[in-house]
């Protein structure tokens, strides 16, 4: 529904998540609180035929109340639909983005905050992180007086941010309303996903759910783009197999149809590319030697990360053949796209930074040598998922990682068959996970009380005292990914502090200090000690400029590339 004016809009939406004072409501809106209490009478008057209303409790504020929830569902159901205005500062930013990257002609921020009710400096203060966002892809705002503010980069650059915008708002809410907006090709996503799905099966091409999801947000961005004039040019691949060949060129036959302009060589170019780089390479454990599944790119790739690992860190993961192969099996594809600057999400990457620091370490080690000597560069997100296998080689060779592994019970009441296709593919994907024992649904709704960290089921469970992942026989990335946020779970005991901190080494400093002085502090202390040499604080410096060893707010773990320490 429409309100009568844009305020009661704005405040209903503001008053929906949160209990607020009148004279923080007259703030945000620079009304009098006069003004307000009449807004509400407003609202209430509107809500009464949707069975809610305001009520005002003294000292905390105007709140919601709901007596009727199915005709209030309706009200918000209308409101969803035609709710395109930003109102919180992460939204604004989402909503600038989507603005630039879809506008043909230069943006003014005045126009654009008279649109959506906000002031020139608020959206001012937005463009900061607008333009810092942009960045990653190479993409530049640039302004000139009396016309505004205008996006400029190369095609595929604001192609590949658009893609990786939209993908990132469908994680976090499928019902986002710039999921929905006149600006983008969305009414096209429907028959896409049919389409796709048709192609993938067709030509046995096998994409992972997140890969198959990205691929059609950016079949239809490219749709929105070419229809608007801004077709793809300059863009050449190497050849990729018969299948994806054939699926890519029906996929721009499709497009051709969909976006009614012919489909460059470019285009196919770059969705062939799009599909090599997410396709899902079959495991070949003891039917194939590695040379028979791999380019030399890999191969090399993978001798180079085993052997500086071993050589700088003293661990020899360079025999362990499984891990071999599932590095194989990864970076096949990964070198693909990192050639031609295919991004993809690592839902896990937070989790695998805290809880496998050091696996991530030497990791990120390697593959910052293996770059000194080549042209391509890895994202904080590839990295991730080769720390998943490094850390996972640790565990086995050396018992490096978590003190502890997730104790797992799996709940299964379908048969033999079912479950051990579920331990397989649980095994496959983390093989850290220990199954304790394996019982029916029957005997899991008689228990009390469960010992084991999270539970495993293939259908929907009461929850006890523990989480259940509910996982099918061939589990979908979702699913999986919702496993790994149990597995990566740190559960070391409180005694690490004491295995590995020592009291004389905490420094308490109360004075300003820039980084680069807190480094030489701490390192002079260390180097006097006895317990590292000169060469220390460089090595650390080096280490902190690939990526920041922040944590998170106020905390960080710099350190050295490589073992340099002379005593324990």
């Amino acid at each position: 529904m429409r309100f009568p004016y844009q305020r009661l809009s704005y405040m209903f939406d503001a008053l929906q998540s949160e209990t607020l004072p009148q004279e923080e409501l007259a703030k945000r809106f620079a009304v009098s609180t006069r003004t307000v209490r009449a807004d509400i009478t407003a609202l209430n008057e509107i809500l009464e035929h949707y069975g809610a209303h305001f009520v005002h409790n003294r000292g905390f504020g105007y709140r919601l109340m709901v007596e009727d929830a199915d005709r209030f569902r309706s009200l918000q159901q209308q409101n969803r639909k035609v709710h395109l205005t930003p109102r919180t500062a992460n939204e604004r930013v989402h909503y600038l983005l989507i603005r630039f990257l879809t506008s043909a002609f230069s943006l003014k921020l005045e126009d654009l905050a008279d649109e959506w009710f906000v002031s020139r400096g608020t959206l001012q203060n937005d463009m900061a992180e607008v333009r810092e966002r942009l960045n990653r892809y190479h993409l530049t705002i640039e302004t000139k007086p009396r016309y505004g503010m205008k996006l400029f980069g190369s095609e595929l650059a604001i192609r590949t941010c658009l893609t990786d915008l939209l993908f990132q708002l469908q994680l976090q809410d499928a019902d986002n309303p710039l999921l929905k907006n006149e600006f983008l090709s969305i009414q096209t996503i429907p028959e896409l996903t049919r389409l796709l799905h048709e192609l993938l099966a067709q030509y046995a091409v096998r994409l992972t759910d997140e890969g198959e999801q990205y691929l059609i947000f950016y079949c239809a961005v490219a749709i929105k783009r070419i229809t608007d004039g801004y077709p793809l040019s300059d863009f050449d691949a190497e050849d990729v197999d018969e299948a994806v060949k054939l699926a890519s060129g029906r996929l721009a036959a499709e497009l051709k149809l969909l976006s009614g302009k012919d489909i460059s060589a470019a285009e196919e170019a770059y969705l062939r590319v799009n599909i090599a780089a997410r396709r899902v390479q079959a495991s070949q454990l003891n039917t194939s030697r590695p040379s028979e599944i791999n380019a030399d790119d890999e191969e090399t790739l993978v001798d180079y990360i085993l052997s500086y690992i071993n050589a700088h860190y003293n661990y020899n993961l360079q025999g362990d053949k499984q891990l071999r192969l599932d590095l194989l099996t990864h970076i096949k594809t990964m070198i693909t796209r990192v050639k031609y600057q295919i991004t993809i999400p690592n839902p896990l990457l937070s989790n695998i930074k805290q809880h496998y620091p050091m696996a991530y370490d030497v990791t990120l080690a390697a593959v910052s040598s293996w770059g000194k000597y080549t042209p391509y560069s890895l994202s904080e997100n590839e990295i991730g998922y080769l720390v998943l296998h490094i850390g996972v080689g640790l565990e086995r060779h050396y018992n490096i990682g978590y003190q502890r592994h997730p104790q797992v019970m799996l709940v299964c009441d379908t048969g033999n068959s079912t479950t051990r296709m579920i331990q397989a593919q649980i095994s496959r994907k983390y093989p850290q996970i220990v199954m304790t024992q394996t019982i029916s649904l029957r005997d899991y709704e008689n228990l009390d009380y469960i010992d084991e960290d999270f539970i495993i089921s293939n259908s929907r469970l009461t929850e006890k005292n523990k989480p259940v992942v509910v996982m099918s026989p061939f589990p979908t990335e979702y699913q999986l990914e919702q496993l790994g946020k149990l597995v990566l779970v740190d559960r070391t005991r409180p005694y690490m502090l004491e295995k590995f901190f020592d009291s004389q080494h905490f420094m308490i400093i109360d004075q300003p200090m820039t980084q680069e002085q807190l480094f030489k502090k701490v390192c002079s202390q260390l180097e006097e000690e006895g317990f590292v040499d000169a060469d220390f604080y460089p090595s650390v410096v080096e280490r902190e400029a690939i990526v920041s060893t922040m944590l998170g707010e106020g905390i960080a773990l710099p350190h050295s590339l490589g073992l340099l320490a002379k005593k324990q």
